[in-house]
């Protein structure tokens, strides 16, 4: 981690560079802290709580589920170890339906995850739909999910932070 500590705090905007997505939350929320005012880790005790509470859900919940697909449809594709396994996509399947569900009520009239505007929550929850269509997520019942990732693509940083095409 000593790379990414490293880049980390070199970087002038927590969510500037293509490693910012990548930082585990608890640095994310350290660079956050850094930047008096800023709304990705706002001063607020209770919003911070909220904001912590949606990066532990992506990363237990969402994350994982999210994280089957990228393992079936392209590790195992970029390390030729045979095809997707039927019977972990189905489990995969079950786990996104669940989350996402979640996921996807919660984002019913909001813009954001947590709060008016965008915070670290909903660079920590987006980050892995970064590989939806690659990975193949089934999330064409998601109108909300959708909605509220086209607007954290739309956001400069995140658009600074995408890999090159």
């Amino acid at each position: 981690h000593g790379d990414i500590q490293r880049k980390a705090k070199n970087s002038l905007n927590p969510m500037s560079d293509a490693i910012s997505r990548r930082l585990p939350p608890e640095f994310m929320q350290l660079e956050g802290s850094k930047k008096p005012g800023s709304t990705l880790w706002p001063s607020d005790a209770k919003a911070q709580a909220d904001i912590n509470r949606w990066q532990c859900w992506g990363l237990a919940h969402f994350g994982s589920a999210c994280g089957i697909y990228i393992y079936e449809h392209l590790v195992k594709k970029f390390l030729h170890l045979g095809d997707p396994d039927p019977a972990e996509l189905r489990k995969a399947e079950e786990r996104f339906h669940r989350f996402a569900k979640v996921l996807d009520n919660h984002l019913m009239g909001r813009t954001w995850l947590a709060g008016n505007s965008t915070t670290l929550a909903d660079y920590s929850v987006g980050a892995p739909l970064a590989l939806a269509e690659a990975a193949a997520y089934p999330m064409a019942p998601y109108t909300e999910i959708r909605r509220w990732y086209a607007g954290m693509e739309a956001l400069e940083p995140w658009k600074r932070s995408a890999p090159p095409a």
